[in-house]
């Protein structure tokens, strides 16, 4: 066989170094550091480029799909993973038909979730009825302090019904820790029910119990990273409980289930998937199972919340289709994409198709199924995946030195830091130091409320006392749209864009402009141009203006700002849109208002408003 001749083999690859050399021409004498190197929210830092020398001291691109620590994935032979929908029990009749309909329509995993009311034998048969349970996963949940009551009447149906208990792949979801996170209440004498529900479940070898619901932490706005650890932390905290009462490890380690958010870091997200099965291997190892397949790591994901938005809804869709393709590419086990319009209303028949669509999608016609962890050896991917776990390990290891999660919850440590970052955010969202497309940036200058109001959850109702802090779950875009909705309510004003002098600038500093007022619901007007500032003003006014932003360059200010505010004479608020290097001389002459990117557009709008009497 005659010689293949290699392609490009006259060229010499060049070295990292040459590469380094080239980029700092190219930025002219700035800093390299702070121009490209990218400072992360989950604490480590990002280079521009990155090659095969970078990999060189890392383990993970040695790991095999299927194999321990199950980087790469937990099978071998393909990336499947059920496409699954959540059913609010309220009927089990009416549960049920939709259960059948939606297994009709591609779903193949469905999770009840059942109100302690109807936590009845004769309730679970309905639900079920039709419903061949070797070939669907099935998910229940309900109140805490009927959990235990509900996997006897499970285990006793599929008893009846003569189910091979190998091929049954089930969870009845026990997780006490969520509702102290959420609700404040002090619920730990229920954690006992946890190893006697593992007992009632133990002859199902893909039945789940322990369930870990970081999604919660996810909707709160936590970080990948503090997700990530405190996911680590909270099922060790249950895998702990479990072996001290007694189950066996292999048994224990087999019944966790995690159900973690995803978030809109399209590439964080697919490291962090593979990042947190590596860990949880790790941390399941050192119980010495028999078997290293009980270090598997099995996940649920859900699209987030927390970056929804009640206005330009149909944005929510790009949102969660990128965050369902991380899901896949990362490996999970099942996947729940959430409707697009669950900020403001019950999902309906529309949207529910719509999210289940979302995953058929990526599955069916991109085939993200076909090929297991597709993103293994990307230089970068393998960067991001270390670096998550290292610092994932540290929130880990911190955790457990003072105590475990458990004891985290009840002191308030973990409430205070994922709150803290929920402030943090929304404070970069006010910013726009964190964008929300049509929220915050780019909103629909035309769109109305139309009555949508935020949803609010339906309360448990379990127990009364709450001793412990709470997270706050507040969506990042709620500021922007409370404010909208009070301007939609009271008085939509007018802003006139009083545009004049260099054209380049006038536009973009009118567009800038548009955007920013936008945010609030303001009616916006913007114009080709004027001639003189008098021509502006007076157009301005016959359009009833309340807002006059003078849009031009920050030379042309020091000419046209103080005439044209001296002309509007009080009969609209007056705007300068920039920062001028002659603002004191500005202000000085009795104007007050400025708008430009440094400004913190929440609080700004709310000025405004306040300032026009809305």
């Amino acid at each position: 066989m005659a010689n293949k001749e290699k392609l490009f083999t006259e060229f010499t690859a060049p070295t990292t170094q040459e590469w380094l050399d080239k980029i700092q021409v190219d930025l002219k004498g700035a800093d390299f550091q702070k121009r490209l190197v990218w400072r992360t929210n989950e604490g480590f830092n990002v280079q521009p480029f990155y090659r095969r020398e970078d990999l060189a001291n890392l383990k993970t691109p040695d790991a095999l799909p299927g194999e321990f620590p199950f980087v790469r994935g937990n099978k071998k032979d393909s990336n499947a993973w059920y496409v699954r929908q959540n059913i609010a029990v309220n009927d089990p009749a009416e549960a049920n038909k939709k259960a059948l309909d939606i297994l009709n329509k591609g779903i193949d995993s469905i999770g009840f979730r059942i109100p302690k009311a109807l936590v009845s034998t004769e309730n679970i048969e309905a639900l079920l009825e039709g419903i061949y349970a070797e070939c669907v996963d099935l998910n229940f949940r309900t109140c805490g302090c009927h959990a235990l009551e509900l996997a006897k009447i499970v285990d006793a149906y599929f008893t009846k019904k003569g189910y091979d208990k190998e091929k049954l792949s089930f969870t009845v979801g026990f997780d006490p820790i969520e509702n102290m996170l959420t609700k404040g209440k002090d619920v730990t004498a229920r954690l006992a029910d946890g190893p006697k529900i593992v007992e009632v479940l133990k002859d199902y070898p893909k039945a789940h119990v322990m369930t870990v619901h970081t999604e919660t932490l996810n909707n709160a706005g936590a970080y990948i990273v503090q997700e990530l650890g405190y996911a680590l932390a909270w099922g060790n905290e249950y895998l702990q409980q479990l072996i001290d009462a007694g189950v066996d490890v292999d048994l224990a380690a087999r019944q966790m289930k995690f159900y973690m958010g995803v978030s809109e870091n399209y590439f964080m997200e697919i490291a962090k998937f593979r990042a947190a099965r590596l860990l949880w291997a790790q941390i399941v190892k050192q119980y010495e199972p028999k078997d290293d397949n009980s270090a598997k790591m099995t996940i649920n994901a859900t699209t987030s919340t927390y970056n929804q938005t009640l206005f330009d809804s149909y944005v929510n869709l790009l949102r969660s289709q990128t965050e369902a393709m991380s899901a896949a590419l990362g490996g999970v086990h099942s996947m729940v994409v959430t409707p697009f319009d669950a900020p403001y209303e019950k999902a309906t028949d529309f949207s529910e198709r719509i999210a289940r669509n979302q995953q058929l999608l990526i599955k069916e016609e991109s085939h993200f199924d076909r090929i297991v962890d597709p993103s293994a050896g990307s230089y970068y991917i393998e960067h991001l995946t270390d670096a998550l776990a290292q610092e994932a390990w540290k929130i880990f290891l911190k955790i457990e030195d003072e105590g475990g999660f458990l004891e985290a919850v009840k002191k308030g440590v973990v409430q205070d830091d994922i709150n803290a970052t929920n402030v943090k955010r929304h404070g970069d969202a006010a910013k726009r130091k964190e964008f929300l497309l049509g929220t915050n940036q780019f909103p629909n200058f035309t769109e109305k409320s139309e009555g949508k109001r935020a949803a609010v959850a339906p309360a448990c109702g379990c127990d009364e006392e709450a001793p412990f802090k709470k997270l706050q779950t507040t969506r990042l875009a709620a500021d922007f749209e409370d404010l909208r909705i009070h301007t939609e309510e009271t008085k939509v004003p007018t802003a006139f864009m009083l545009t004049i002098g260099n054209l380049a600038m006038r536009q973009a500093r009118a567009q800038f402009s548009c955007n920013f007022l936008a945010c609030a619901g303001y009616k916006v007007i913007d114009n080709l141009g004027f001639k003189t500032v008098e021509e502006g003003v007076d157009a301005a006014l016959e359009a009833k203006a309340d807002i006059v932003v003078i849009c031009s360059s920050d030379d042309e200010y020091a000419e046209y700002a103080i005439p044209a505010f001296k002309y509007l004479d009080g009969r609209a608020m007056f705007v300068v849109a920039g920062a001028p290097a002659c603002m004191e001389d500005l202000k000085a002459a009795g104007i007050e208002n400025f708008i430009h990117v440094k400004c913190n557009v929440l609080e700004t709008l709310k000025e405004y408003n306040q300032k026009l009497g809305i």
